[in-house]
């Protein structure tokens, strides 16, 4: 609902916003206040929520005045203690309500902000999240509406569990205004699954205390509405504590259907049930269901669908936003949906059956609505998360760990395939791809399920290329060609004949550098495109990943049969000097493919090295057989080809590290893999001996990561001019002034600038979205003695509790790692100021601009103080906090003790 924001005012009594805002559904601090309504509209809109319809702000308004009021689940006061110790917070904020669907968590949510419309400036998200620039645009303005003495602290709320690009839209948004913007975001997740954690979590169980509010709900309701409270769904599977025996005598009228012949109100009954059992809070159009009732002499007949749709109107709820909105039809509760659902199946009427009709007469309208189109496809394509298994030690929940793995396929799918056969999985996405013939998403959908679970690769390519051909630019939908091949191959039955494995490797090798050009090509969402060029936000290295994976299986496949190949995977020998041991003159037309493997292999596994070594994802880790497979490609083909320079060395070690430290990023995942300080002295000797010729940085940061584990091994650095980030990182490194220096002899603030330029060249389309890992921190000491690498760190810390587990999100995401003593001792504080949005380093008497490790450090202005860290892009500030007054420092036992908490905010009028 658009509306345009007003809030009392001392002068001049309501404000409103410059543009209407078309993304955020705002809640007034004075809603309702001084108007008059029907005497039907209170009872209406009562009973509409009672009976299933979502909540709206009326009905909070409507409740504020009845005998008991509006029942607040368990998680209201910790919610609402949550929103407001949130706000005490700097710059944006989440809160997180996880909740199992029709529990009634987005009735709490809304009921949170309801009551706190006068400390807020409250609204909810009813827009796309597509556009985070917009919707960042719309919460700006909601809180500049009606200049300074009117800021209050945003409160959305988002029915989504992924605000991070959203926060991030804000605060670019933040600093083109002259006033800090404060927000905090109300993230409502909806589970099948949850658990407790650190977050607020609502359940389909309820307490004692709930069990006897809603029981004296009942009696005030029945009081007023009698044997009408009978249909109120909704409020009753609440209040019985989610019977499963009161939903099944609700959904009795369901029991004699029958698959043939079924008039239209049961085939419309099963549309909403099934729609609404995979798909919460969806909706069908009530102009949509009457169309489907008028056909032939009912036409131009005028009727009410509540009296066409007996016996099963009330199961049934249509409901209204506002005036200007279309009635929306749904079920009146998710487990009325579900169990309507499973009685059809039970008495024939199967999923698969309801999908193809749902498609088939409901969907062919080429005018119908995105929203309901959006519906559709998510029942058909939305893959949830895997339920959880549980581990053999149960421990707290990370409350930042919020993504998890994907099913299959969408929920469905998987219950047709479980319930009825793959087959007709495979029918129900068929008809769905011809209906949604614009869509590359469900025959992708569609290829995957034949080369996964039906093993018919030919029906499966055909699909993927259809895919492919109506998304040509999308390198995510290419990507499946590829793995349909790679599928066939892994899984040919033994033993396949070399040319059948080299012919079928080829293609999917055309699939994979096709899908890796396009990835190449696709820009970040933020950038303008041509209108042509898909634009992603993540950048796509399946095409890269596939191919290294390809290649692992093609190796087992030959070798297993003939040892020789693999001399000549490896390139030891040629393939027509092994072509009599191979014993096959055809695979001679291979031997373009077979040359390039070695390089290909080691330039995608460079590639990774540098991916998994400079970044990692913002709320996960990568998993864990991206490295393994990685790792163990290279070992295959590359690992085992020593270069002219080991073979004369010929030294053991050398040769086991070679595949490791032969770049920069390779010597620091050297360190990531805990190489011993033995090790580490071989590695920069032989780099000492060849930098001349070879990458001297990979020399340098070998001299630094040995410093970390050594204090007696001394070199001198060399200046070797090189443009790449590691040049400018290293080149940092070594000249930032040490503590006390007063100046440096380069222009450190020019230096950070090439740094960025060269970053944005070589990684930033690679890396964008990823957290950059820090590499490197400025610690005490001078020389190299002061270069403390992360890995140092993270081991100080579990050198107090060896059984902490390294939780990236909490350690460095949320910088809580910087409040062990030990860590604290390990590194130096720098001196800086924030401002405008900015944050800058007080080097030598001059201000040096820097990241923020936490961007919600810069909404305030003030002196601050923090660590120095180093990643592949540039200097970051960590753990900045408000530096304390001239001559009144923390003691190093009292700084040791300090536990961070948080500034307070600097107040605003109206709050």
């Amino acid at each position: 609902m658009a509306s345009e924001p007003s809030w009392p005012d001392a002068q001049s009594g309501t404000l409103e916003t410059q543009h209407p805002l078309s993304l955020l559904d705002v809640l007034h601090a004075n809603q309702f206040e001084g108007q008059s309504f029907t005497s039907e509209l209170f009872p209406q809109t009562e009973k509409s929520f009672y009976s299933g319809a979502p909540p709206t702000w009326l009905n909070f308004h409507i409740s504020d005045q009845s005998e008991s009021g509006f029942i607040k689940r368990d998680g209201y006061a910790a919610l609402v203690e949550k929103v407001r110790d949130s706000r005490k917070k700097r710059g944006i904020s989440t809160v997180k309500l996880f909740h199992q669907p029709g529990c009634g968590g987005t009735t709490l949510a809304m009921k949170v902000l309801w009551d706190l419309r006068k400390e807020f400036k409250c609204a909810v998200l009813t827009g796309s999240t597509s556009n985070v620039t917009k919707v960042a645009e719309e919460v700006v303005q909601l809180f500049t509406a009606g200049g300074r003495r009117s800021y209050k602290t945003v409160l959305l709320l988002v029915n989504d569990q992924t605000v991070l690009d959203l926060k991030d839209a804000v605060r670019v948004k933040m600093q083109q205004v002259p006033f800090a913007t404060k927000m905090v975001l109300l993230s409502c997740v909806r589970k099948d699954e949850v658990q407790h954690s650190d977050n607020v979590v609502l359940q389909k169980v309820l307490s004692e205390h709930e069990k006897h509010n809603f029981n004296a709900k009942k009696e005030e309701l029945w009081k007023i509405y009698g044997e009408q409270c009978g249909r109120f769904h909704g409020f009753n599977i609440i209040q019985k504590d989610f019977s499963p025996a009161y939903v099944e005598e609700a959904c009795s009228v369901f029991k004699p259907t029958k698959r043939a012949n079924k008039p239209r109100k049961t085939q419309l009954a099963a549309f909403l049930s099934l729609l609404n059992a995979y798909v919460p809070d969806s909706f069908l159009l009530e102009s949509q269901c009457r169309d489907f009732f008028q056909h032939g002499a009912d036409r131009h007949q005028d009727f009410s669908l509540e009296d066409r749709m007996q016996p099963f109107s009330h199961l049934i709820v249509t409901f209204q936003r506002d005036e200007r909105s279309d009635k929306k039809v749904r079920m009146a509760h998710p487990l009325i949906a579900q169990r309507c659902t499973e009685l059809m199946a039970e008495s024939g009427v199967t999923r698969s059956d309801t999908a193809r009709n749902l498609l088939t007469y409901l969907c062919r309208d080429q005018f119908l609505p995105h929203l309901v189109v959006g519906f559709v496809k998510d029942m058909l394509t939305k893959r949830g998360p895997k339920p959880k298994q549980k581990n053999r030690t149960q421990g707290p929940i990370n409350a930042t760990q919020t993504q998890e793995d994907p099913e299959r396929y969408a929920r469905l799918i998987l219950d047709i395939q479980r319930m009825e056969s793959g087959k007709e999985s495979a029918s129900v996405l068929k008809v769905a791809s011809n209906v949604f013939a614009g869509d590359a998403f469900i025959p992708q959908a569609l290829a995957r399920f034949y080369y996964t679970e039906l093993k018919d690769y030919n029906l499966a390519e055909m699909w993927a290329s259809r895919a492919k051909q109506r998304d040509p630019r999308n390198s995510f939908v290419a990507d499946t060609l590829g793995q349909v091949h790679k599928n066939h191959l892994k899984n040919t039955q033994r033993p396949i004949d070399p040319c059948l494995v080299l012919q079928l490797a080829s293609k999917a090798i055309e699939a994979f550098k096709d899908e890796e050009r396009l990835a190449e090509n696709e820009c970040d969402a933020n950038a303008t495109g041509d209108g042509n060029t898909k634009v992603s936000h993540h950048f796509n290295n399946r095409g890269q990943f596939g191919y290294l994976q390809l290649c692992n299986d093609v190796f087992d496949l030959l070798v297993s049969q003939n040892d020789t190949w693999r001399e000549v995977l490896t390139k030891k020998v040629s393939l027509h000097s092994a072509l009599e041991s191979l014993g096959d003159k055809r695979l001679m037309r291979f031997n373009d493919l077979i040359s390039s493997f070695r390089d290909e292999i080691q330039r995608k596994c460079d590639f990774f090295n540098k991916y998994l070594t400079y970044s990692k994802p913002k709320l996960n880790d990568d998993p864990d057989y991206i490295s393994q497979d990685t790792s163990g490609c290279y070992k295959n083909f590359v690992g085992s080809y020593p270069s002219e320079y080991f073979k004369q060395k010929g030294a053991v070690l050398i040769r086991k590290l070679r595949k490791l430290v032969d770049t920069s990023a390779g010597v620091l995942s050297c360190l990531e893999r805990e190489c011993n300080e033995s090790d580490l002295k071989e590695v920069t000797t032989w780099w000492e001996q060849i930098f001349l010729q070879k990458e001297s940085i990979s020399y340098i940061v070998a001299l630094v990561a040995l410093r970390n584990n050594s204090s007696e091994f001394k070199q001198k650095m060399p200046a070797i001019p090189d443009n790449s980030p590691e040049h400018h990182m290293l080149a940092l490194l070594l000249c930032w002034p040490a503590d006390g220096e007063a100046r440096c002899l380069l222009d450190l603030g020019e230096l950070i600038q090439r740094m960025k330029r060269s970053f944005e060249n070589a990684y930033e389309n690679h890396l964008r979205s990823r957290y950059l890992r820090p590499l490197f921190f400025m610690g005490n000491g001078k020389g190299l003695d002061r270069i403390v690498y992360r890995k140092v760190l993270e081991n100080l810390l579990l050198e107090q509790n060896q059984e902490t587990e390294q939780d990236w999100n909490n350690n460095w995401i949320e910088e809580k790692i910087f409040r062990d003593p030990n860590v604290q001792a390990r590194l130096v504080k720098v001196e800086g100021v924030v401002r405008s949005y900015q944050l800058f380093a007080t080097v030598g008497g001059k201000e040096i601009e820097l990241e923020a490790n936490n961007q919600d450090i810069l909404w305030r202005p003030r002196q601050v103080s923090f660590y120095l860290g180093f990643t592949i892009r540039g200097p970051v500030a960590f753990a900045v906090h408000k530096a304390p007054p001239p001559n009144k420092g923390k003691t190093a036992e009292e700084n040791s003790m300090m536990n961070f908490p948080e500034d307070k905010p600097e107040g605003v009028t109206g709050e």
